[in-house]
């Protein structure tokens, strides 16, 4: 699981039908259909959402609407669309993190990410960064480790919120480094990534398109990619 951390995922999914009524309704899409995002505003999630629901209103001859349900790292949205009609009019933009991580880390879950959805398509991969706010006492991963031992705590870290992707991989490259920072969770990365450019958070694990615009224009320095690669995007990062 660890390996697939530093990448986030994003995957469609629907509600899960048990019903063979279901797949017997008039030809599909009849209607309008609901993409609920499992986040706020402004972060990767929520481009790739609107993104996606343009090219299916194009293609399926149907309104796409894309509905926001931040908050619990992206469970309150996935519960929406658990509970919704199994019918393939209300659909999640789905994330490791709440159908992959959350299940392994809370216990009372009001879904089952086994159980309740039916994967749709892979949208995209997207790579995890780390960044860290203009003023922050450190340009390079050694002096950010060096920093985080030294002064246990004092920089806060973001994330979209607890067991989201950003979240974990942050807690791994603490645990790994022996760096530790104050976790500050969001109710997405859109929020948590305004204020890393405040400066009122100092490093963020983030989406590479959360921040690429910031980093050209030298608001956020990028201090490496958390993949097994470089990232053609930022090539000069390691």
């Amino acid at each position: 699981m660890f390996k697939a951390l530093p990448k986030l995922a994003v995957v469609l999914a629907a509600a899960l039908s048990l019903n063979p009524a279901a797949r017997a309704a008039p030809v599909y899409p009849a209607k309008p259909i609901t993409l609920v995002v499992p986040f706020a505003p402004g972060g990767t999630v929520n481009l790739m959402g609107r993104l996606l629901a343009n090219r299916m209103s194009e293609a399926l001859g149907q309104t796409v609407i894309v509905e926001n349900k931040p908050g619990g790292g992206g469970s309150i949205g996935a519960n929406f669309v658990a509970k919704a009609a199994p019918d393939g009019y209300t659909l999640l933009l789905a994330t490791m993190g709440q159908q992959s991580i959350l299940p392994l880390i809370s216990k009372n879950l009001p879904y089952n990410a086994d159980k309740d959805f039916a994967p749709v398509a892979l949208f995209s991969t997207v790579p995890n960064v780390l960044a860290v706010s203009r003023d922050a006492p450190a340009k390079t991963v050694a002096e950010l480790v060096a920093y985080g031992k030294a002064n246990p705590g004092k920089l806060n870290m973001a994330s979209a919120g607890i067991g989201s992707v950003n979240h974990l991989t942050g807690e791994l490259f603490m645990f790994r480094s022996g760096a530790r920072f104050e976790h500050v969770p969001y109710r997405g990365a859109g929020p948590a990534t305004s204020d890393l450019l405040s400066g009122q958070v100092q490093v963020l694990f983030a989406n590479l398109p959360n921040v690429l615009a910031y980093v050209k224009s030298g608001q956020v320095r990028v201090l490496a990619v958390a993949s097994d690669k470089r990232s053609e995007s930022i090539p000069d990062i390691p």
